[in-house]
């Protein structure tokens, strides 16, 4: 997003499939992108957000960038500064100019859908895995990184709690998914998430099986799974080696 919303609103994403969930409210209640004007005290008292949010998204000072990335979130109690405050990260984590470090910072500990949305088309890998690995993500933020063009993206993304079984599908199929990743697959449904669905989870693990990059260790304790689908699967590529 290149400017902010008319008005002293606080800017939305430029993913259309985001701007629900960046604009609702969070579990604990709190609209990340809600109006907000600036509290009594504050060095920004008489800036209107939409100003302050083009200076950071513009600036080049990577200090003072860097300063607001890592300052501490007002009180929730305080709704009016604690939106303005996530409004503006969102324009502080769009800006190249804030340092990667910062950005990987904002990436791993930000449960806000309008900065991970930013991060998560960052040019820099580090900070999409950073992104990738965020428990916090919203299940089509992070089932869209399981197709990032970084194989490490993707495998982290694929081993997020929060990625949908159609997504884990689709990687467990994926040639080029990792042996690592493939094995972490390959429990689903047994050690990791045994509550899970024994139907989505054996497709799961079945699809492993028959990936080409599966590993040998990983092949051979799918042989002996106890769904006989999955089982046959890993004895037939077993036999083939």
């Amino acid at each position: 997003m290149d400017s902010a919303a008319a008005g002293d609103a606080a800017p939305v994403n430029d993913d259309d499939s985001a701007t629900d969930d960046a604009n609702a409210n969070d579990n604990d209640g709190t609209n990340t992108n809600a109006n907000a004007s600036e509290p009594a005290g504050n060095p920004d008292d008489f800036e209107p957000l939409t100003d302050s949010y083009e200076r950071l998204r513009h600036s080049h000072d990577s200090a003072e960038l860097s300063e607001f990335a890592r300052r501490p979130l007002p009180d929730k109690a305080n709704q009016a500064a604690f939106s303005r405050a996530t409004a503006l990260l969102e324009a502080v984590a769009g800006n190249p100019s804030t340092p990667v470090e910062d950005r990987v910072y904002l990436a791993q500990t930000m449960p806000f859908p309008n900065v991970l949305v930013k991060l998560s088309v960052d040019p820099a890998p580090e900070v999409r895995r950073a992104v990738a690995g965020n428990a916090d993500d919203k299940n089509w933020l992070v089932g869209r990184l399981t197709k990032d063009e970084d194989i490490e993206v993707r495998d982290i993304a694929l081993r997020n709690g929060r990625t949908s079984w159609k997504m884990r599908l689709e990687g467990a199929q994926n040639p080029q998914t990792g042996a690592e990743t493939l094995d972490f697959l390959a429990q689903l449904g047994v050690e990791l998430e045994p509550d899970a669905s024994d139907v989505l989870a054996s497709m799961v693990r079945r699809a492993v099986a028959l990936n080409p990059q599966c590993a040998q260790p990983t092949l051979e304790r799918l042989a002996a799974d106890s769904s006989p689908q999955v089982a046959k699967a890993a004895r037939s590529r077993l036999q083939e080696r």
